[in-house]
């Protein structure tokens, strides 16, 4: 059937009932419809028969007959709940170089340090991606893993991966509970207003279809919150800051840091000019990655804690600006202590 698409639902669909989900992405579909669809086996989860009283739960693959004329405009999302592009076939090249980077593996799930550069998801004409490589990351299970969170495609750094079902909503819950600790190292321009505090600005979108920016509003926009720590300055050129987001909202640290008019180096789309201070030496990617996550293992609730190493292109700034990474234990701490303010 021409038209058809597999969509691979994201966290937000995670426990609602799937004649919910379609009320919500296709208003224009009514009941009866829908029920003609799911008796014809026209739409499947995960290529089986499913009922509309069915819960879904992220990382699963919806398969959906043509319904534009019923579709809403706030399903039509880049990576999350739209339709996936065609991925080119995974290279040997990439699988060696994905499993290279597992940082954590059990049963349960997988955690992987991601490159800066490669997208998390495909989206408007982006094929090459880490959920069309994920067959690679297998290891011998029934199951290829699953996302369950984020990273934008410029940011580095610890990416969890649920290895089943059972694990994608254990894992989904605790990062829609907040039970997730994130960690970000960030090189910002300039210097923060305090040592440490809290930037708590709504986010929203604006700019035309394909070219929206995400920016600080008022008004019905999210409210989006992140807490920082400085960890060292030098001078007014740069500071290094430690980034720990109460919430997770799309380029929310690149966001909040160009509010605060200390843009993040190398991000040129929300710092321009100012994002390449000549004193920090070559940039060549944004300075964002994401250092750790501590989070409950999705079997016992023990807390398991994995950190991604500082990718090189990232330590040649840090160098050119003289910070030294063996100041990040005690700001480390100070910024937990002061999370719990707000936790």
């Amino acid at each position: 059937m021409s038209g058809v698409e597999t969509l691979r639902l994201d966290c937000d669909a995670e426990g609602e009932r799937l004649d919910r989900w379609f009320k919500r992405h296709y208003p224009g579909l009514a009941y009866g419809q829908l029920q003609r669809l799911l008796r014809g086996g026209q739409i499947r989860l995960d290529g089986g028969r499913v009922k509309s009283s069915t819960r879904l739960a992220a990382g699963q693959r919806l398969r959906v007959p043509p319904l534009e004329s019923a579709k809403s405009e706030n399903a039509k999302t880049d990576g999350g709940s739209g339709s996936i592009p065609a991925a080119v076939p995974v290279s040997r090249r990439d699988q060696r170089e994905l499993r290279r980077r597992v940082l954590f593996r059990d049963d349960w799930l997988i955690a992987i340090d991601k490159p800066a550069g490669l997208a998390v998801q495909g989206g408007s004409g982006q094929r090459r991606h880490i959920d069309a490589m994920l067959e690679a990351l297998r290891f011998g299970s029934d199951e290829a893993p699953r996302l369950v969170h984020r990273l934008d495609k410029d940011t580095s750094g610890v990416l969890l991966l649920a290895r089943h079902a059972r694990a994608a909503r254990a894992l989904t819950a605790a990062f829609r509970d907040k039970a997730t600790r994130k960690i970000y190292w960030a090189a910002v321009a300039g210097r923060p207003p305090k040592r440490r505090g809290v930037i708590s600005l709504a986010l929203g979108k604006e700019g035309p279809k394909g070219e929206e920016k995400v920016k600080a509003l008022t008004g019905n926009s999210r409210e989006a919150q992140t807490l920082y720590r400085e960890v060292r300055n030098q001078g007014r050129t740069a500071s290094w800051l430690l980034l720990m987001p109460l919430t997770g909202r799309t380029h929310q640290l690149r966001v909040h840091t160009a509010a605060l008019g200390m843009p993040i180096l190398g991000d040129g789309k929300y710092g321009g000019r100012d994002a390449f201070p000549k004193a920090a030496g070559p940039i060549r990617r944004v300075m964002l990655h994401a250092r750790e996550i501590a989070f409950p293992h999705p079997e016992d609730g023990t807390t398991v804690r994995v950190r991604a190493p500082v990718p090189p292109a990232m330590e040649e700034v840090w160098k050119s600006l003289g910070f030294d990474p063996e100041l990040e234990p005690t700001a480390l701490h100070d910024l937990v202590d002061y999370a719990g303010n707000f936790v």
